[in-house]
């Protein structure tokens, strides 16, 4: 599929570039902005502009730093190993929490977003901290005929992110109509699960999810800090069965081994989600997850669906290029 454009950049990572330099140079090296604009060859009115801007997107407060350009490199490199239409990288910020990583990949992503989504699509969206994060930065045009579809299940118990409120929140941010997969993200049986999809209404769901525009998703790790462990939704006795069985990946509550594949687990079938192999049909991916333990679950998710745009961060970014360079032949695998 083509690259996604947008309206106001040649590209992204040109335009996102130019208008961080311009306020590292003014912010933290305490340049005018006569000097900035001489620095970047361009008029004072375009520093007013961009600096403006780099406020506005907070990008001051998390992304200025030294290694902007470093990433610029990180996300070349990434475009080619993983054949992808692009890669924005984000610096890693100092405070590597969970939350902090997924405030500086969600930030890009909600940038992202704004600029890319046009009208009469139909986008599906999956649910995880960056994802929740994404809305900080999430600033759209108003558009026509714009769906939103949740991709899976919501949870009974909340505690930071819930699928269902994610799409609800989204939708109305941009204006658009939301269609929400009211169901619970786990159910007991697979015949309860056939039985919800066919004959509560789910079936509008999982009939648009044939042919999305935009889907957006993001993966997680497995391991003792991993999202479905910490929020409750799996047990410790079942994430240990999930390892035993091979799981690296938890995407949309999918678990994956490292080459991608479903792992035999009760809870893979179980799960109340579109299916990953209905997701990679998606005329667009996006991919959004951080941090370089989550590199193996970020290669597992685009061998599995595929990736058209990544969003990371650089430590993800430099971990996935280590593992390009040791599996060369198979990191694309369908």
């Amino acid at each position: 599929m083509a690259r996604l454009r947008r309206e106001s950049h040649t590209t992204y990572s040109d335009a996102t570039s130019q208008r961080l330099r311009a306020a590292w140079l003014y912010y933290n090296q305490g340049l005018t902005q006569k000097d900035v604009a001489e620095r970047l060859g361009v008029s004072r009115s375009t520093v007013i502009r961009m600096l403006d801007e780099a406020m506005k997107r907070s990008e001051v407060q998390i992304w200025i730093s030294e290694g902007v350009e470093s990433c610029v490199e990180l996300a070349i490199q990434l475009e080619k190993a993983y054949g992808l239409d692009e890669a924005v990288v984000v610096p890693t910020p100092r405070d590597s929490s969970a939350d902090a990583l997924a405030g500086a990949v969600g930030l890009a992503l909600g940038q992202f977003l704004s600029d890319v989504i046009q009208d009469d699509m139909t986008i599906g969206v999956g649910w995880g901290r960056t994802m929740t994060a994404s809305l900080s930065s999430f600033r759209p045009a108003r558009h026509n005929n714009v769906k939103v579809v949740s991709l899976l299940g919501g949870i009974v118990a909340v505690h930071q992110t819930n699928p269902i409120d994610f799409t609800w929140r989204f939708a109305g941010q941009l204006g658009a109509e939301c269609y929400m997969f009211l169901a619970p993200l786990l159910v007991d049986t697979v015949a309860t699960k056939r039985a919800l999809i066919d004959k509560c209404g789910l079936d509008t769901i999982y009939n648009l999810a044939e042919n999305l525009d935009l889907a957006v998703v993001s993966c997680g790790d497995i391991g003792p800090h991993s999202t479905s462990l910490s929020e409750g939704f799996i047990s410790k006795k079942e994430l240990d069965r999930l390892i035993a069985s091979g799981c690296v990946c938890d995407t949309m509550f999918n678990f994956l081994d490292e080459q991608g594949r479903s792992v035999d687990h009760a809870l893979n079938d179980r799960v109340m989600s579109v299916d990953l192999d209905t997701l990679k049909k998606a005329r667009h991916i996006v991919l959004s997850s951080g941090g370089s333990h989550r590199a193996v679950a970020i290669r597992a998710t685009i061998r599995r669906i595929g990736c058209n745009t990544l969003i990371t961060d650089e430590t993800a970014a430099k971990e996935l290029l280590r593992l390009a360079a040791e599996e060369p032949a198979t990191v694309s695998e369908d």
